[in-house]
């Protein structure tokens, strides 16, 4: 503990702070207030304290996967400051000898541990937050569940406390006694299916049912999309999902809004986007002409499905003035609708024609798939 750290104890009138926090601490003269579960029951019990000088414990950096960040919100800048210690993810990596800028660091206290799946490599290194021993066990299944089996999982408990203890298993060899706070160093090994960092993942990726941008045209329709830092997509006439969850994988910075009317589909696609690490994707089950109106003002939209004359007229008096449009045609309708839309408002207009080679009796010859055409302009 540093001495400022110290000295703002030896201050302090009330203490708050987790059970394990507490127990910790040297004898002191100030109150100490157990923070409560779930986080959020505590926010009121401290805002209750102003006037008095309040200590609140937290482990590590406070602002890395930590409460600061929840804190610093809830208060005036003038109420707080904050005085960070050594991060967990510092204290495992000075463990583990590796480089944090080179190892994935994530935090799943309270997420899902699909979020790892797009860091899945071979020879990857990630250090995991975890909530408790049972979420370790589970994170072990999880890797073995995608092939992942060979992983190396150094179980790393109460880093830098007197109950500190460190192990290394496999997942299948992992010890039963582990105990809060627990983070993990997963050094990946095992036969699973890696991710591309490339637009245009596979298509067995995504379950659908038939109703799915091929991966040749998704890459071309998100070069064509252009993702940047920030930035927030429609969907409309989502399917799989697998243009938003492209979208979202470019970036952790990047958020989407999905629209699709079959229920069984939005349903697909929702699970899709938890399964392949994206679940911050929202997903609405209804008819794109009856929502847009009260959704989040987009950066980017994408027509999937159902382009209409309702819909592009409804889109050019709801988007803001800035905003770029994609739009993917198959049929002759539809693409004749693009055309003349393209012919009013400008922008481009591309014609996109695959063929795959096919047996052809003891030869082999071109099968080509239905032409799509693709409209982009900027609003």
């Amino acid at each position: 503990m540093s001495p400022t750290s110290l000295k703002a104890l030896e201050d302090a009138e009330i203490i708050m702070g987790a059970p394990r926090h507490l127990a910790l601490l040297p004898d002191l003269k100030a109150d100490r207030i157990e923070w409560p579960v779930p986080f959020s029951n505590g926010i009121p019990i401290l805002a209750g304290l102003r006037g008095h000088r309040v200590v609140v414990l937290a482990s590590g950096d406070p602002f890395w996967y930590g409460a600061g960040s929840v804190l610093a919100h809830s208060f005036a800048p003038t109420e707080w400051r904050a005085l960070a210690g050594p991060a967990t993810f510092s204290l495992a990596a000075s463990h583990m000898g590796w480089p944090i800028e080179d190892t994935v660091c994530i935090g799943l206290h309270a997420a899902p541990l699909s979020r790892l799946r797009p860091h899945l490599g071979h020879d990857a290194q990630a250090i995991v937050l975890l909530r408790d021993g049972a979420a370790v066990a589970d994170l072990g299944a999880y890797l073995e569940g995608l092939g992942f089996g060979d992983t190396e999982m150094t179980v790393m408990e109460a880093l830098g406390g007197p109950r500190q203890k460190v192990r290394t298993a496999v997942p299948a060899t992992l010890p039963a006694d582990i105990a809060h706070p627990v983070c993990v160093a997963l050094k990946i090994s095992g036969k699973g299916a890696e991710f591309t960092h490339a637009s245009g993942r596979a298509d067995a990726l995504f379950a659908n049912d038939g109703q799915i941008t091929k991966r040749p045209v998704r890459a071309l329709t998100l070069s064509a999309l252009a993702p940047a830092f920030g930035e927030h997509l429609w969907d409309l006439g989502a399917g799989s999902g697998s243009i938003a969850i492209e979208w979202l994988l470019s970036h952790p910075s990047l958020s989407a809004t999905a629209v699709e009317v079959d229920p069984t589909r939005a349903e697909r696609a929702t699970q899709n986007a938890i399964h392949l690490g994206v679940d911050r994707l929202k997903i609405i089950n209804a008819a794109a002409l009856d929502v847009i109106a009260g959704l989040p003002k987009p950066d980017v939209v994408f027509i999937g499905g159902g382009v209409s004359q309702e819909l592009l007229d409804a889109l050019w008096q709801t988007v803001p003035m800035g905003t770029r449009i994609v739009a993917n045609a198959v049929t002759l309708e539809a693409e004749a609708l693009l055309a003349k839309w393209h012919g009013q408002r400008g922008g481009e207009l591309l014609r996109i024609e695959l063929a795959r080679s096919k047996p052809l009796g003891s030869k082999r010859g071109w099968s080509s798939a239905y032409p799509i055409v693709q409209w982009s302009v900027t609003r």
